[in-house]
């Protein structure tokens, strides 16, 4: 059977009509997966070049690792940038980094992009913005911080709302981190509990410039939607873009839409085109054009791909859900002897998921962090009873299971390690 790495959970009612040409690449049992190609790009790639790491020390030092070594571009894209001693020597990498490609190039090609969010990331006076100021003022040409506000947090509201609980109206959640040609996707921040002992997910897909060049697209253009860091530390909109909490909410929201989905599409397109050039060579010739272009310096040729990737995006501010259409269709039609497995930190599932779950013929085996490792537990105030929250959902679903006698079919399994959290979705 081929690799699979379906890299989000996934949502749309009836299964979109594939429009584009079978891949000759793709083996029988992928067809059931094309029709999401229909709503965002698809990728293939040799899973040679695909490694899941398994420890937030592998996560860290290999961070750590790819900024010394990029020559081209830095890109990272997180809830928020800590404070901490660990947090400092990445940001140490990147200015050694950014400093030895001037001392080589004299005017360094190489850029970094960093998104975070702005709520999260100006929490404290010490805080993610006060970490990158430096990098700013010392290398203003080269680096870039964006930090994204959402609409929905404006006027009498923003007023009101104290630190902390202003991140309960929306965030910035995406978290990818790419260097070159190289990307890690992950659930992890940029923090030190994320480097240490908090346990997460962490995909690395090596080589993989057509992904890369994608992620690099999403957060260039969320980023020109978003505040701008600048070497003062005050935030400024980009010249002409609506503001995302003084200006015209609407407005500024379909412009944010236009601006991801040109993105979404366009890499659509040019995989489409790539897959139908590769589908006419080899019905002519028999031969693989993916491996003929991938061919590099070297004179290598690239593996053909039997790994195939869609990323999902969800922005719903922004009337995108395209990840929630896919999910619940993939829960939809899931048949009696799959198996689908399914992990949160933070066990909330919304009700149109339960219902499919305990409606669908589908096995599944759901992962959950246990609450001494959730990562509220022995939180000062109203956070910390949020564990017991999530116990108490917990209880009430596999009740309705139980009811249902559907024990077997759904399993439930509580992630516990003596001082660590569970982080990882999936």
């Amino acid at each position: 059977r081929s690799s699979w790495l379906l890299l989000a959970p996934l949502l749309t009612s009836p299964v979109p009509v594939v429009t584009t040409p079978p891949c000759s690449l793709c083996s029988e049992g992928a067809h059931r997966f094309q029709w999401i190609r229909n709503l965002v790009p698809e990728f293939g790639i040799s899973s040679s070049h695909v490694k899941v790491l398994s420890s937030p020390a592998e996560f860290y030092e290999l961070l750590k690792a790819q900024i010394k070594t990029a020559k081209r571009r830095v890109v990272m894209a997180s809830l928020y940038l800590g404070t901490g001693l660990l947090e400092q020597e990445l940001v140490d990498c990147l200015e050694e980094t950014l400093e030895k490609s001037l001392e080589a190039e004299g005017s360094s090609n190489l850029r970094v992009s960093i998104l975070l969010d702005y709520t999260r990331g100006s929490r404290g006076r010490k805080n993610s913005r006060t970490m990158l100021v430096p990098l700013l003022q010392r290398f203003p040409e080269q680096v870039r911080v964006s930090l994204f506000h959402t609409p929905n947090l404006r006027g009498l509201l923003r007023l009101l709302i104290p630190e902390r609980f202003n991140e309960t109206i929306g965030l910035q959640h995406i978290k990818v981190y790419l260097f070159d040609d190289n990307v890690i996707l992950s659930g992890a921040n940029l923090s030190d509990l994320y480097f240490t002992n908090r346990q997460d997910r962490y995909v690395l897909l090596q080589d993989s410039p057509e992904i890369a060049d994608f992620f690099t697209e999403l957060v260039d253009a969320i980023g020109d939607v978003s505040l701008q860091l600048q070497r003062d530390d005050t935030v400024q909109m980009m010249e002409g873009m609506v503001h995302p909490y003084q200006g015209d909410k609407v407005a500024y929201c379909e412009i944010a839409n236009r601006r991801v989905m040109e993105v979404i599409n366009s890499a659509r397109t040019r995989q489409e085109l790539l897959h139908a050039e590769t589908f006419h060579s080899s019905s002519q010739q028999g031969s693989s054009l993916l491996a003929q272009q991938g061919s590099r310096a070297s004179g290598e040729l690239k593996p053909d791909p039997d790994t195939w990737i869609y990323p999902l995006i969800q922005m719903k501010p922004f009337g995108i859900q395209i990840d929630e259409m896919v999910t619940e269709t993939l829960l939809t039609e899931a048949e009696r002897d799959a198996r689908i497995y399914l992990t949160t930190g933070y066990f909330n599932l919304t009700q149109a998921y339960m219902d499919l779950i305990l409606g669908t013929r589908a096995e599944y085996r759901i992962l959950l962090a246990s609450p001494e490792v959730n990562g509220f537990f022995g939180a000062k105030g109203v956070a910390g009873a949020i564990p017991a929250a999530y116990v108490y959902i917990e209880h009430q679903f596999y009740s309705e299971v139980c009811y249902l006698q559907q024990q077997q079919r759904v399993q439930l399994q509580e992630y516990s390690r003596a001082g660590w959290t569970f982080h990882a979705k999936g």
